[in-house]
């Protein structure tokens, strides 16, 4: 991917789309002939689709009358991917997607499989009419088990490669009930949950306020509270699931949006215990001290009351462990040794800049 092509035909971005869905098709069907080869085929494929469009293959699809994404929408999302360009066209040709969503629906229970169907037919899903309610359960829960998937894989890589598939979901379907309210309630729920957990790692927290309007009905609601404990219920625990040093250091930097949220009791309590397994070092969570400083800001920024109570308690349990006294009185010194060295370099600067003015006038 992507396919020569000698001579396509007028337009040229349908030939060349259609030429990518055979291309798709017959790796599904490899995958479906080859049952020990059929993990790597399928990696494969979501590698290829998920790969970035070429010069050459950007041209075929832009420069034509017509246009499957335009350019504007690029700048905006970021870089243009296959998928990208594969899922508009399924919405707008829906029976061009349908071999294809026949062939992946022989490979549910394999891996990668829900990966690619979320990659190709995330939009589809919410613009094209499903009568059969059985069907419509069965696809929209898989496409939130393969965007779980895709987005797990972007925590696990630091890198944010289908951050235009996260904004998707949350601006044009979580915040739009004509969409959102095509898939089934439960399957809305989950959606939020999803969300919910991934809504820090994409830098969408300024979506927040609105995202926890259109949190819908959960049914055990008087038993966790409103739409902000649900979000923080879900926020707590992927927090404890990363293990990703930056990953983590840039959620715990983000939570102090949260700041003054009215929250239930049980939930407050929740999130400071997340925020305290990661202040002090060893089991269970391992943190760096990196993490440990950064949990200690957002603990004692949230929740100031009894913060010196806090220090006063953690010191004296870090006194019980004397392995990692050395370490605590190597990091002190250097500290200090930071803090004398930041103050001369300020007062010679200051002396300087004295000089420097009295020489003026």
């Amino acid at each position: 991917m992507p396919p020569e092509l000698c001579s396509p035909t007028p337009p040229r971005s349908s030939a060349y789309i259609n030429a990518l869905t055979q291309e798709i098709q017959k790796k599904l069907q490899r995958a479906l002939s080859s049952p020990s080869q059929r993990r790597n085929i399928l990696q494969e494929l979501f590698a290829d689709i998920a790969l970035e469009v070429d010069d050459r293959a950007r041209e075929r699809i832009l420069s034509t009358e017509e246009d499957v994404i335009s350019p504007a929408e690029d700048d905006i999302n970021g870089p243009l991917c296959f998928y990208d360009v594969l899922a508009d066209y399924y919405v707008r040709v829906p029976e061009s997607g349908r071999p294809i969503l026949d062939l992946i629906v022989q490979l549910w229970s394999q891996s990668f499989a829900s990966h690619i169907f979320f990659l190709l037919f995330h939009k589809g899903l919410f613009e094209v009419q499903l009568d059969n309610a059985d069907v419509l359960l069965r696809y929209s829960s898989a496409l939130v088990q393969g965007a779980t998937n895709v987005f797990w894989i972007d925590i696990q890589t630091n890198t944010r490669r289908f951050q235009s598939l996260f904004r998707y979901l949350l601006e044009e379907v979580a915040m739009e009930s004509r969409r959102l309210n095509k898939i089934p309630v439960q399957v809305q729920r989950d959606l939020y949950l999803l969300l919910a957990r991934f809504i820090f790692f994409y830098n969408s927290v300024g979506k927040l306020a609105s995202f926890l309007k259109h949190c819908p009905a959960f049914p055990n609601a008087f038993l966790v509270g409103g739409p902000a404990d649900i979000f923080v219920i879900e926020l707590a625990d992927q927090l404890q699931k990363l293990k990703v040093e930056p990953v983590l250091l840039h959620y715990l930097s983000q939570i102090k949006v949260l700041q003054g949220m009215e929250l239930r009791m049980a939930t407050s309590t929740r999130l400071k215990t997340c925020l305290y397994s990661f202040t002090s070092p060893g089991g269970p969570m391992y943190p760096t001290r990196a993490v440990r400083h950064a949990a200690w800001d957002a603990l004692d920024f949230l929740f100031p009351v009894g913060r010196y109570p806090r220090h006063l308690i953690s010191l004296f349990f870090r006194l019980l462990y004397p392995w990692y006294w050395p370490s605590s009185c190597w990091n002190f010194v250097i500290s200090c040794i930071k803090a004398v060295f930041y103050s001369v370099m300020r007062m010679l600067f200051s002396r300087w800049e004295e000089v420097r003015e009295q020489k003026r006038s």
